[in-house]
């Protein structure tokens, strides 16, 4: 079946969808997107997403091109025509359309397009055996805070990564562990759920938001701070968070064994509750 997806306001099949070369996020990178994972046919927190995307834009001095009720509806639309029932829908708000110079002009009109995947997430083979990283230097720019297209480096890491054996890099910065390519990062050590402190350094996960909310409810202990690789090494366990591959184990950095090898049993809980929570609330 042809995929059909949305480019400023049309549903047109895949091969049918253009945008101009003058755009600004294919010549600069000036855009920003938001993945929304799809559970059962039902999208996972759409609401934090959408005031994210605003939150970017808002940075980027853009103005957000559309409602959260006209961004919803297209969302749903999509995942109706393509018969989505999991995986994820993208949307990237680039600035628009404007002769290439890197003053921007104030009377440009964005560019908004969408598209569906379908991916198996919720019975995930990497969630079983955990992931294997390795650590690079984090050269990104300073505002990894804004999630924006801009994610030639991440790639890279990424990669780094496939070269060396592993499934992701660990991006670190002044001796510390900012995140992952696409991920946030976590260890657990005594019992103890430690993950970075929001900054510019990383960015706001949305599903790290929710997962923090259930560790808190489910009575376990959150320190958000800074952590070393060599911390990484000493921890009982260690995860990360993402809209698409929720809570994953990650049972190895740099080729050496964190806690046992195997999923810990604090991410496996925290990823069943995500799972179960999420469903509950899917719209």
């Amino acid at each position: 079946m042809t995929r059909i997806v949305y480019v400023n306001g049309e549903y047109v099949r895949e091969e049918e969808a253009k945008i101009s070369i003058f755009d600004r996020g294919f010549l600069f990178a000036d855009g920003v997107y938001e993945v929304t994972s799809v559970l059962g046919g039902k999208l996972i927190d759409f609401e934090g997403h959408f005031v994210r995307l605003t939150r970017s834009l808002s940075e980027l001095q853009m103005v957000n091109p559309i409602t959260s009720e006209d961004l919803l509806k297209v969302h749903r639309e999509l995942v109706q025509k393509n018969s989505v029932v999991e995986g994820l829908v993208y949307l990237q708000v680039t600035r628009g359309v404007a002769d290439r110079d890197f003053a921007f002009p104030d009377d440009i009109s964005p560019t908004v397009v969408m598209f569906t995947q379908e991916k198996s997430m919720s019975e995930s083979p990497l969630a079983q055996r955990g992931m294997k990283v390795i650590s690079i230097d984090d050269q990104r720019w300073g505002r990894c805070d804004i999630k924006t297209v801009q994610l030639l480096y991440p790639c890279m890491g990424k990669m780094m990564a496939v070269a060396s054996g592993a499934d992701d890099a660990w991006m670190v910065h002044d001796g510390k562990v900012t995140e992952g390519t696409s991920n946030n990062a976590y260890i657990v050590k005594n019992g103890t759920i430690i993950t970075r402190e929001l900054g510019n350094e990383i960015l706001s996960g949305i599903t790290r938001s929710a997962i923090l909310r259930y560790a808190n409810v489910a009575q376990m202990k959150v320190e958000e701070r800074a952590f070393t690789v060599e911390e990484v090494i000493s921890a009982d366990e260690a995860f990360i968070t993402s809209a698409t591959l929720f809570t994953t184990p990650v049972v190895e950095i740099d080729g050496k064994k964190i806690g046992t090898g195997k999923p810990g049993n604090v991410s496996k809980r925290l990823r069943e509750i995500y799972i179960e929570e999420s469903l509950k609330t899917a719209i």
